[in-house]
């Protein structure tokens, strides 16, 4: 899936431990590229759970489960990128066609990590339900606000 090793649920075995073994060295070789677009992405997620938050206190909407949603909206979000980021660095190691077979698995579980994600928040009355399924769309804004990143960055420099 994300690392070419998936953990399947039998029991025991070399064979398990070998795939166990495989998948932690793989999460514990995170690209640098892969670190920095996820730190890019959860501070954009941050600094826009911050305005989430404004935006309820000024319209008097705010509560505990305010803050809880958009805390867990948020981190499934910058997850979901990261996994992303994981998949594409794996992905670039293998043949054209297992690349887009491993990219294509990924983007499923991925959307269902989401869907998950989207229904608990829907379901368990500890999260604000937009609180909670909004902040699911900050990484793509972050990633619209990039080239206007760049080019701002470019122009002082």
């Amino acid at each position: 899936m994300f690392c070419a090793a998936p953990v399947n649920g039998s029991a025991g075995g070399k064979k398990d431990r070998q795939k166990t073994m495989r998948l932690v060295r793989c999460v514990m070789n995170i690209d640098g590229t892969v670190k920095k677009e996820t730190k890019y992405i959860a501070l954009w997620t941050a600094i826009l759970s911050l305005l989430l938050q404004a935006v309820f206190l000024v319209m008097d909407a705010w509560g505990i489960d305010v803050l809880l949603g958009n805390l867990f909206g948020g981190c499934i979000a910058v997850l979901n990128f990261f996994l992303l980021g994981l998949t594409v660095q794996n992905a670039v190691k293998k043949s054209e066609e297992d690349a887009k077979k491993t990219m294509k698995i990924s983007h499923t579980y991925r959307n269902l990590l989401v869907l998950a994600a989207a229904a608990l928040a829907i379901v368990l009355p500890c999260f604000h339900t937009w609180a909670a399924i909004i902040p699911l769309l900050f990484p793509r804004i972050a990633i619209a606000l990039r080239p206007l990143m760049d080019r701002a960055k470019k122009e002082t420099e």
